[in-house]
């Protein structure tokens, strides 16, 4: 039985590729039987990802027809919809460095759809192991879909996968929630290839990361770091995803593609699998753990020319743990992306800047979860309002990748920051 379901997997991504082509070359595939079949294809494995990429305009809430095309339900019923920030770096020169920009992203961007129903209806596959999950407000930070996110300008996503316990396949994580059964990664990564040929100018970092803590004794061992090397060098893969390693390059270079943001090694297969996989290595062990601000040398070259290049600043302090009440949490997170945004818009501009904005602390009473960190509670304002104030003195600054929770309120965080 597993033989045959890799079979189907195989077959459906074979001819998926088929409708992508043809759709970049202008071919609705209509005239072709290959083709037609191509495009039911890639709408099958789209309708599958869409518990983890989405389907509808956010801001649409028709549901979607049962018998429309998934590929031609992200907008008003008429393909994407419109929206001013869907083709933000079309107006952009080609020769624009990619440090250079500012870079809207989403942390934990497969959470959007984790409601408590959605963890109630996993739980045979999550607890099969005696693994339980908190609440799910503790692992959601995101309202929007990714492709929702596409289209209000998001172009960084954070992503966790591991294997599914029941299928063996890769699909989210966030800790021990397992986001969805049906939605695996190859899915979600065709997602984001059918966006990209429909938005050639654009292009969007994805960040992989192996998430520790899904099931008792679950590692990222070769059987893991195989089916996401195959999955990320496959023939679909080599057309979307930049074959550069080690480096950021101008805009003009990777439009239409994916840059991959690698926070996972491939240190359990041989050297060559290392050495074929493009991307920004941010290995693991490199990464501190809730930092405040940290350097990271993904090009050791690039670093040694002096410059910056090759070279990361990161603020990821996502867990204030000295801290009690909402207001400390948010005011100790809140120094620590100010800061760190502070020195983006100050120096080393050939270096990525990447600040993570998100947060949560929510061992103590009441509870920080991910939304109150952002939102805030009652009469206390979260870290979004906070850094919408901060950002509106930081008008025409390099600030680098920011990645947020919950980024569409309040309204005006993505203005600012592409300086709309």
């Amino acid at each position: 039985m597993r033989f045959s379901i890799g079979i189907s997997t195989q077959f459906l991504a074979r001819f998926a590729l088929v409708a992508v082509i043809a759709v970049a070359n202008g071919d609705g595939g209509g005239g072709d039987g290959g083709n037609s079949l191509g495009r039911f294809a890639l709408d099958k494995i789209l309708r599958d990802a869409r518990d983890v990429f989405g389907e509808l305009d956010d801001e649409s809430s028709a549901p979607a027809s049962a018998s429309a095309p998934a590929s031609t339900l992200y907008g008003h019923g008429h393909g994407y919809g419109y929206n001013k920030y869907a083709r933000w770096m079309a107006g952009l020169p080609d020769e624009v460095p990619l440090t250079h920009l500012n870079i809207p992203g989403t942390h934990d961007a497969a959470t959007w759809n984790y409601t408590q129903t959605a963890q109630d209806g996993l739980a045979d596959a999550t607890r099969c192991d005696g693994t339980t999950p908190r609440p799910a407000r503790v692992y959601r930070c995101q309202e929007r879909s990714i492709v929702g996110a596409l289209e209000a300008g998001i172009r960084f996503f954070d992503l966790r996968f591991a294997l599914d316990p029941l299928s063996g396949r890769l699909v989210f994580w966030h800790g021990p929630a397992l986001l969805s059964v049906t939605a695996g990664v190859e899915d979600v990564l065709f997602g984001f290839y059918d966006w990209l040929d429909r938005h050639p100018e654009e292009m969007v970092l994805l960040s992989f990361q192996y998430e520790k803590g899904t099931r008792v004794n679950a590692t990222s061992d070769a059987t893991v770091q195989r089916k996401l090397f195959d999955t990320l060098t496959s023939g679909a893969a080599a057309r979307y995803v930049d074959q550069g390693r080690g480096q950021l390059g101008t805009l003009g270079e990777v439009r239409g593609k994916i840059v991959l943001f690698r926070r996972f090694d491939l240190d359990m297969l041989p050297p060559e699998f290392e050495q074929a996989m493009p991307g920004l290595h941010m290995a693991p062990g490199k990464w501190i753990d809730n930092s405040r601000a940290f350097e990271l040398v993904y090009n050791d070259t690039a670093a040694s020319w002096g410059g910056g290049a090759g070279t990361a600043f990161i603020e990821d302090f996502y867990h204030p743990d000295d801290y009690t009440t909402v207001k400390e949490n948010v005011d100790a997170k809140f120094e620590a992306v100010a800061s760190h945004l502070q020195r983006a818009a100050t120096e080393n501009f050939d270096s990525l800047f990447v600040t993570f904005t998100s947060g949560t602390h929510v061992e103590v009473d009441p509870p920080v979860y991910p939304d109150v960190m952002a939102l805030g509670s009652g009469e206390e304002l979260g870290i979004n309002h906070r850094v919408l104030d901060l950002l509106g003195g930081m008008k025409g600054k390099r600030l680098g990748v920011v990645v947020m929770d919950f980024f569409e309120e309040p309204s005006g965080l993505i203005d600012l920051l592409l300086d709309f």
